[in-house]
């Protein structure tokens, strides 16, 4: 950390903690904003979210008995437009956790050229505890504990890891009927990621790991890496990873390796990324896939391979991890998934790393078109979903290639100089109030 982001840290109040995730992001953010000389009190604010919201609400289980949950909605910034970001369930979900998942939405949505600020929320749950009643239940009154917190101008929670479409469903019809009667026609445009028959969007599953895909399809050909003969490994299996793993294997990528919260398989002949798609869904798992043979986590991460893509939770990429890893490329298909001191040991071995802010854009691209097409009652075809990805996702990668010779080819300072160059530039355009 560098003496001036230190002094910024110091002057917001910040008790330093290295292994703290936000504030590893907002260090990496303020170096990014150093070296483009961005404006002392803009630094301050991209620091901090401009509100934190944290709730309990209780909920009836299917035993009759009540169970206080915990809930979180961060609103880290919205000088671009509405919030925007998932609402995430896990066990581990704290404070911090979703304020950093926040700020990197903001970037995220800045990068991409979207109308949005970032947000996220969550619920310290395990939601594989709960019977589909009882989440229901939870969801709703997570909902109604957020109120007019929420909204299709103000801020708008999507799918994020633990949850899905039937939870953004619930969301916003719960949203709806809290509503006031002139403002219901707008109220699926409250949530995305809702089911189609809801007002969801074509290709919103698929949509992060198809804008990961066209990052990949204009980087790695540049980097003398074909992507019909690319080799590649997978951390995490989930909607990100098998999504990435289908769409790379219709270029002719070839999957060698996966590793999730239960182990890793391994096949140098190749996996076959749709039917381990259908065994994880009925296992919950990628271990005991036919036609592969158990590894443990350091046979994974030396298994050698063109590219690995980090598609499961944050921080899974430290130290000595990176020291493993035999790949020429990471591309981070989730949400800062190496640590700086991953980072630092990656660069020094000459390892490119893709970054998640530019990589798992996609997700929240297709969320905007979702918005779009419920604001203005209006209904795209998949063909015209991908089409727009793909301009979005070339023009976010163009925009952070050409900053990277500014960067001297740090793609992480890249992207996020890139992002606080448009803040910057709305910023300059608005003012700061009044």
């Amino acid at each position: 950390m560098s003496d001036h982001t230190a002094r910024v840290l110091e002057e917001l109040g910040f008790r330093w903690d290295p292994d703290n995730l936000y504030h590893q992001v907002i260090s990496q953010v303020l170096s990014a904003a150093q070296g483009m000389d961005l404006p002392h009190h803009l630094q301050l604010i991209v620091a901090q979210p401009k509100a934190e919201i944290m709730v309990h609400f209780p909920v009836k289980m299917d035993d009759g008995s009540f169970r206080l949950f915990k809930g979180y909605r961060v609103q880290h910034n919205n000088i671009c437009g509405p919030y925007k970001g998932g609402v995430r369930f896990h066990p581990e979900v704290s404070l911090d956790h979703v304020k950093t998942l926040s700020a990197l939405m903001t970037m995220k949505c800045a990068l991409a050229g979207l109308p949005f600020g970032g947000g996220k929320g969550g619920i310290q749950v395990d939601p594989r505890t709960l019977s589909e009643d009882e989440r229901m239940r939870m969801v709703r009154r997570f909902t109604a504990a957020l109120g007019d917190n929420i909204g299709p101008d103000h801020d708008i929670p999507a799918p994020d890891v633990g949850t899905g479409a039937q939870d953004m469903g619930w969301m916003a019809d719960t949203y709806i009927n809290m509503t006031q009667v002139a403002h219901r026609g707008m109220g699926n445009a409250a949530v995305t990621g809702k089911p189609l028959a809801f007002g969801g969007s074509e290709g919103r599953e698929k949509a992060t790991g198809q804008g990961l895909v066209f990052v990949l399809e204009d980087v790695l050909p540049e980097m003398g890496l074909p992507l019909d003969q690319l080799t590649y490994s997978v951390i995490g299996f989930g909607n990100v990873g098998s999504w990435t793993a289908r769409l790379l294997a219709k270029h002719g990528s070839k999957l060698t390796a996966v590793t999730d919260h239960k182990g890793a398989i391994l096949n140098e002949e190749g996996i076959d990324a749709q039917k381990l798609a259908q065994h994880v869904s009925a296992t919950g798992s990628v271990v005991n896939f036919p036609g592969t043979r158990a590894g443990s986590c350091e046979d994974f991460y030396a298994h050698g391979v063109d590219l690995m893509v980090p598609a499961a939770l944050e921080q899974m990429i430290g130290a000595n991890e990176a020291k493993m890893i035999q790949a020429k490329v990471i591309a981070e298909g989730a949400n800062a998934p190496t640590t700086p001191a991953g980072d630092r040991v990656l660069a020094q071995r000459g390892i490119k790393v893709l970054p998640a802010i530019l990589c798992n854009c996609g997700g929240v691209t297709v969320s905007y078109f979702e918005w779009v097409q419920n604001r203005t009652a209006t209904y795209w075809d998949a063909q015209r979903v991908d089409t727009e990805l793909q301009q979005h996702m070339r023009s976010a990668t163009a925009r952070v290639l050409a900053q990277a010779e500014a960067c001297g080819g740090d793609l992480r300072a890249a992207s996020y100089s890139a992002a606080l160059a448009k803040l910057a530039e709305v910023y300059g355009i608005r003012g700061i109030f009044p």
